[in-house]
């Protein structure tokens, strides 16, 4: 028996759950979920532009109006100023403090199972697109060999001073999340940067941690992101800016702690490639990424192609920050960045449409995945438990001890932000609940919004249902071992958290 069928025999029998068998298995979970928590939920209040409204939906699901007014919002307990309902700030429905209400069980069976897969996909079409869009300008590129070219010029550019790729990738990624909330944009870098990576001799998983826990450490500690911090600032009644500066202060902090983990991670792998905690998955992440054609040098023409591809990228987050883009634009600024690479290289009208639909399927895979992620949320939805979980969770934190409470309530979201894995919707769910419970223990509100942005930011690192399982499909790295990977820096992170809210709670 030779060493590499030994090697291939080790490798099946150590073989992890992939991200397939982990979503069925979440989903069976979330169903019978519905059949052990009570249903039930709060009453929510929207403003209505058509009538000029507040439209107040009960648990039951009836639905009345009341005047928009600042009266109104005090009578309900909601401390949300009235303009930012009014003028769309807050567009999302707001949860009414002590409207909960036990309704009747929605129990999710076999067939609303199988349903929420559909409707995930459903739901998620447009980051779907937006994906297969970019494999296509991706497949383009590779049959050229553009692409190619460009990874061994920039391979050959920082040879010797790689580490540079991961310091610069992980701070400017952390300021996209930071300031408006980069994730799923993020998915489009990981075919392009992997093969840089690969080829300077780090892993992916480097690569992987690198752009995703970027974002993350950006999103934990939000300084403007309008989707967590500005967004439950304004379901609380304060300024955004209020506790600004301890969130940055904690996002240095932690964008240091984060890279000089990845770097301590690197030097081992580039050192001794055995290290890599994927090291047995290696021949399936290099098949994955291998360049097919032979390296040609970086021609003008392939140059022009190239700057097109990465001014999509800075047209795509222009158009997020200040157009309020969302995937509708951003798949179509690669669509037509993709005719514009196509033109530049000169490739005829049949094989650039064969080469980009061959680039567009090798992405299907993670295209569908996103869908049944999203279908988990769907089935715990749709049963009617997300809010029986909120109430269960807070019901035992009156009267608590101050630093205790604080300390409680991070832990709180983190738990909550495994269910709902939407910012904006769980800041509008949690945070009008939340705030008054700071007001009776003595503590300012700002705090509350670092709790909820520290805990979700933890969760977000590794939960199933975000983008975590659907990075590490899209780059072959089975998500077991990222996890595994990541534990002891989420411990740290965790820790820092908590410190953080303490020491804001002290001094601020």
């Amino acid at each position: 028996m030779t060493k590499d069928s030994t090697v291939e025999r080790k490798e099946r029998r150590l073989s992890f759950p992939s991200a397939w068998l982990i979503v069925f298995i979440l989903l069976i979970i979330a169903a019978i979920l519905t059949y052990v928590i009570p249903a039930g939920a709060y009453s929510t209040l929207l403003y209505n532009e058509e009538t000029g409204a507040f439209m107040i939906t009960a648990p039951s699901g009836d639905e009345s109006e009341a005047p928009a007014t600042q009266q109104t919002l005090d009578q309900f307990g909601i401390k949300t100023q009235l303009d930012k309902l009014v003028d769309g700030t807050i567009w999302k429905p707001i949860a009414i403090p002590g409207s909960y209400e036990r309704v009747e069980a929605q129990h999710q069976g076999a067939v609303d199972v199988v349903m929420s897969t559909v409707n995930g996909i459903y739901e998620t079409i447009d980051i779907m697109f937006f994906v297969l869009i970019l494999g296509g300008c991706l497949g383009i590129l590779t049959y050229s060999g553009a692409f190619t070219a460009g990874i061994g010029a920039l391979s050959r550019a920082t040879k010797g001073k790689e580490y540079i790729l991961i310091v610069a990738i992980t701070f400017l990624i952390s300021l996209g999340g930071t300031t408006f909330g980069m994730a799923e944009e993020t998915m489009a870098l990981y075919p392009v940067l992997v093969p840089v990576f690969l080829a300077a001799r780090y892993d992916a998983l480097v690569c992987v941690t690198s752009i995703y826990m970027g974002s993350t450490i950006g999103c934990m500690f939000s300084t403007v992101n309008p989707f967590s911090a500005v967004i439950a600032s304004n379901a609380a009644g304060i300024d955004f800016t209020s506790g600004i500066f301890w969130r940055l202060g904690g996002l240095v902090i932690g964008l240091i702690i984060v890279i000089a983990y990845i770097l301590r991670y690197a030097k081992k792998v580039k050192a001794d490639p055995t290290k890599s905690i994927v090291y047995d998955e290696r021949h399936r992440i290099e098949a994955a990424f291998e360049q097919k054609h032979e390296v040609q040098p970086l021609s003008p023409r392939f140059s022009i192609a190239l700057i097109v591809f990465l001014a999509c990228f800075a047209v795509m987050i222009y158009g997020v920050i200040n157009l309020e883009w969302w995937f509708g634009e951003m798949t179509a600024v690669f669509l037509v960045g993709g005719f514009l690479i196509g033109f530049i290289l000169g490739l005829p009208e049949k094989v650039f449409f064969e080469e980009f639909i061959n680039g567009a399927s090798a992405l299907v895979g993670v295209g569908m995945i996103i869908g049944f992620s999203r279908s988990v949320n769907i089935l715990l939805e749709n049963g009617k438990i997300q809010d029986t979980i909120l109430q269960s969770l807070i019901s035992g934190v009156g009267g608590m001890n101050s630093y205790v409470f604080l300390i409680v309530l991070m832990f709180i979201f983190l738990i909550l932000g495994f269910f709902i894995n939407s910012s904006s919707a769980l800041a509008v769910l949690t945070i009008p609940i939340m705030a008054p419970l700071a007001d009776a223990v003595g503590l300012p509100r700002e705090l509350v919004i670092s709790a909820y942005v520290y805990g979700l930011g933890i969760i977000t690192a590794i939960s199933p249902c975000s983008l975590a399982l659907i990075t590490c499909e899209m780059v072959k790295v089975p998500y077991v071992k990222y996890v595994r990977f990541l534990m002891p820096l989420l411990g740290i992170l965790t820790g820092l958290g908590v410190v953080m809210l303490l020491l804001q709670a002290s001094l601020g």
